[in-house]
């Protein structure tokens, strides 16, 4: 099974019931309990994973396209960087992320960015430096 796909079952109090959803071609629930969900439409998430990527700070990001929605994984903290930009939505702890494993995709969601299952997170700050005013990073990110 892919390293991800693992990472993620991980998180599920219940994996015998994510397996068995994932081998019907169904979202699982995963709650967010090692790190925080941030919502964006897709095509920002789009805009921002490049920058994010050169710099390495790329962690998991789910989308679904016909929804206009891509779903970040961050590390925890991250409402405290991110709650006053209105182009994000920082979800609760423990929120159930309805994902397909890893390595597939259902009904057109997928993971763009995938969980590699080594636990790396984007990391909030430089997140919201790519979707804030200007929606660009620092120059001194790539000094």
């Amino acid at each position: 099974m892919h390293p991800g796909t693992e990472w993620l079952l991980s998180f599920s109090p219940r994996p015998t019931d994510v397996r068995a959803a994932w081998r019907n071609e169904e979202f699982a629930p995963i709650p967010s309990t090692g790190w925080t969900v941030v919502e964006a439409s897709c095509l920002s998430s789009l805009e921002a994973m490049r920058p994010l990527a050169r710099i390495g700070q790329l962690g998991p990001v789910l989308v679904d396209p016909s929804a206009d929605v891509a779903w970040w994984l961050v590390a925890d903290g991250a409402a405290d960087h991110l709650s006053d930009l209105p182009l994000l939505t920082v979800r609760p702890h423990g929120w159930a992320l309805r994902c397909p494993p890893a390595h597939l995709y259902f009904d057109g969601r997928c993971w763009l960015e995938k969980p590699d299952g080594t636990g790396k997170l984007t990391d909030p700050i430089e997140l919201g430096a790519a979707f804030g005013p200007g929606g660009r990073l620092p120059a001194e990110t790539f000094r």
